[in-house]
């Protein structure tokens, strides 16, 4: 029997979300983490520059794979050792469908050309078997680096915002699929958009930093007999 889904999926902004919030690196594993993206953030600089559209078709392709990656791993893991996964499955499929839905957004606004079509394609898949083996051996690290990038998401369409603002992009209207997802007005515009995505990023940012706090207390606990 073919399934269709008739309930489409739907997401509240939250408007109260921190937008500053920074996470100091405190060990190796987080400086490591921390400098890897601060190399990818130096890459789509000069890639991209101030086309923040084209740029985020192109980073939502990698931001999107975490997720995927991470709830992979933790619904093993939870088979492996026959016990409860915490919620982490479904936080991290949602979140790999969040950014799936940003790019799905993106793409509607950029329209990407075929040398970004390609460069995503080629990203990809390096991105996913660097991260898969990544998260295969260290998941905090993983964790961490998915925060930072989070971080740096952030700062990225905040700086989107102010460029619609200065007038510099064109404050088009909202896809229809970015309405229906967020659940914005009618008449909701690229802006919207913007503040939609930049909240979820923080929201992603939180998450994944949260659960690197959360495997440190799981490492500091003494194991069972």
């Amino acid at each position: 029997m073919q399934h269709t889904n008739s309930n489409p999926p739907v997401r509240t902004v939250d408007m109260d979300v921190d937008l500053t919030a920074h996470l100091p690196p405190q060990s190796v594993s987080d400086r490591i983490a921390f400098a890897f993206v601060k190399l990818l953030r130096f890459f789509a600089d000069r890639l991209f520059a101030k086309r923040y559209g084209h740029r985020a078709v192109v980073l939502e392709t990698v931001a999107a794979v975490p997720g995927m990656v991470g709830g992979l791993w933790q619904h093993l893991r939870a088979l492996r050792k026959m016990q409860d996964d915490d919620g982490w499955i479904r936080t991290l499929l949602d979140e790999a469908e969040n950014e799936r839905m940003h790019l799905m957004t993106f793409i509607q606004i950029a329209q990407p050309n075929w040398f970004e079509r390609a460069l995503i394609v080629s990203v990809q898949l390096i991105f996913y078997n660097f991260y898969f083996f990544l998260y295969l051996f260290a998941p905090r690290t993983a964790h961490r680096v998915v925060g930072y990038f989070e971080e740096e998401a952030v700062i990225s369409y905040t700086a989107y915002l102010a460029e619609v603002d200065a007038g510099r992009h064109e404050d088009v209207a909202a896809p229809q699929i970015a309405i229906d997802y967020w659940q914005l007005s009618a008449d909701a515009t690229l802006r919207d958009v913007i503040i939609a995505v930049r909240a979820d990023e923080a929201e992603h940012r939180d998450v994944n930093h949260s659960f690197v706090g959360v495997i440190d207390d799981r490492r500091s606990k003494p194991a069972k007999a």
